[in-house]
């Protein structure tokens, strides 16, 4: 069989065949298939889209391009998290010992961010001694002691999918439902989970900006995952401003510890608790979610959920301290207020900009090999629905260098849009997918 009728037959508006797929992506793998003909089959799918056999054949063939985790050895019901990513998203962070502190094992791989702030590898990473290296046997032993361990993300994990992103990458076919949701599904799949729950982001701040998108890619993978066995559900949830105060490494490991003494932001507390809910479910731990609503709350506000957190930085070597002494993370030697230009309402915050000055300022990664400065960020002040007067304190920069945070204030300023009239905040949870 030719790559050429492969290519040919997708480009054409066919199904492929899961042997059709396996050639393509083997090829691709170890090298057979150059990556101009993949590059073209990409694009083909690009524009004809995959069906659910296609689109589970692909999945499959990723996941057994490399090593596959085998938690077997974990007692319970394995629950992962996956978000698609945002503007100060430090949900992990606190929905780990909230649904560890409740019974359901969290053995958790994470990754290090690239764009505006790193990922929750390197927030936990600005804990001082905190490290992610666990052998196996270790990752093991942890969880099923105290329930929770994150991780650093193997290296040969479905690496189908770093090859296959990669090319996506510079051959403007990211944007392809069928190619997000097997790269994302076959790496949680791969990772070892009995459940899947995903948060899938909509709105400026998010990689989808429009809400039937995000509501097509969550169908997607929680067919994939409901394919191969996995309980998975999906949220729809709105990132059309930050996500809590914080945006920033250090600054969200203080949310975090925050929100786990019940005095966090609102709409960051709302979201790990509906998360905490549906993983309970997934974990049997309870048998509906207003159940594992009720149980995330008393866990949470009890305080069993922040002595959890302090067992787990515990446990992976981490100064457990900082829960009260939250000057022993990295701090900024420098803090600037950033004032508002009008007055009245906020409408709407241009959540990609606020990344992008977080980013300016050293709080992310431009490329991999970058250095994170941890302790700087942005603290937002305001939200979407705020009443503000000319002069009030829109949001905080904490910075190392002056260059920096003279070239954000604009930035953070314009990112801001008012009316005279009032505003409703906006719904933080859009839609629940099972």
């Amino acid at each position: 069989m030719r790559i050429y009728d492969i290519i040919a037959k997708k480009r054409d508006g066919y199904s492929l065949s899961p042997k059709e797929i396996e050639i393509l992506i083997r090829g691709y793998v170890d090298g057979t298939i150059p990556d101009y003909q993949v590059a073209a089959w990409a694009m083909a799918v690009f524009f004809q889209g995959m069906d659910e056999e296609e689109i589970k054949a692909l999945t499959q063939q990723m996941i057994i391009s490399g090593d596959s985790i085998d938690l077997s050895a974990i007692e319970g019901i394995k629950v992962d998290k996956h978000s698609t990513g945002g503007v100060g998203d430090t949900t992990t962070l606190v929905l780990g010992p909230i649904v560890a502190a409740g019974g359901a094992p969290v053995a958790k791989m994470s990754g290090r961010g690239l764009g505006h702030t790193g990922g929750t590898i390197d927030k936990l990473e600005s804990i001082p001694g905190f490290h992610v290296e666990l052998t196996n046997k270790q990752f093991v032993k942890q969880v099923n002691e105290i329930k929770l361990a994150v991780i650093g993300q193997t290296g040969n994990l479905v690496p189908a999918d770093k090859k296959l992103y990669g090319l996506r990458d510079v051959t403007a076919t990211v944007n392809s439902m069928p190619l997000i949701a097997s790269s994302i599904m076959s790496k949680k799949i791969a990772a070892g989970a009995d459940a899947i729950m995903l948060d899938v982001k909509t709105g400026n701040g998010a990689f989808l900006k429009d809400l039937n998108e995000a509501i097509e890619l969550a169908k997607t993978m929680v067919n994939i995952g409901n394919n191969f066995n996995r309980d998975t559900i999906a949220i729809i949830s709105n990132m059309n401003q930050p996500l809590g105060w914080a945006v920033g490494n250090s600054l969200e490991v203080q949310e975090a510890i925050m929100t786990l003494k019940g005095k966090g932001p609102e709409d960051l507390t709302k979201l790990c608790l509906e998360l905490a809910a549906h993983m309970f479910v997934l974990g049997k731990r309870t048998s509906e979610f207003t159940e594992g609503l009720v149980l995330a709350e008393e866990l949470l506000y009890s305080g069993k959920a922040l002595a959890k957190f302090a067992e787990f930085i515990k446990a992976q070597g981490g100064d457990a301290t900082v829960i009260d002494n939250l000057e022993k993370l990295p701090q900024a030697k420098y803090k600037l207020k950033i004032i508002s230009l009008h007055s009245g309402y906020i409408e709407s915050i241009e959540t990609q900009e606020i990344g992008r000055a977080a980013m300016l300022l050293g709080a992310g990664r431009s490329k991999k090999e970058d250095v994170i400065d941890l302790g700087v960020g942005i603290m937002i002040r305001k939200k979407i629905g705020d009443q503000v007067t000319k002069n009030d304190v829109l949001a905080e920069v904490y910075y190392n260098k002056d260059e920096k945070a003279q070239e954000v204030i604009p930035i953070i300023q314009n990112a801001y849009s008012f009316n005279t009239g009032k505003i409703n905040k906006p719904p933080l949870i859009l839609k629940t997918i099972n």
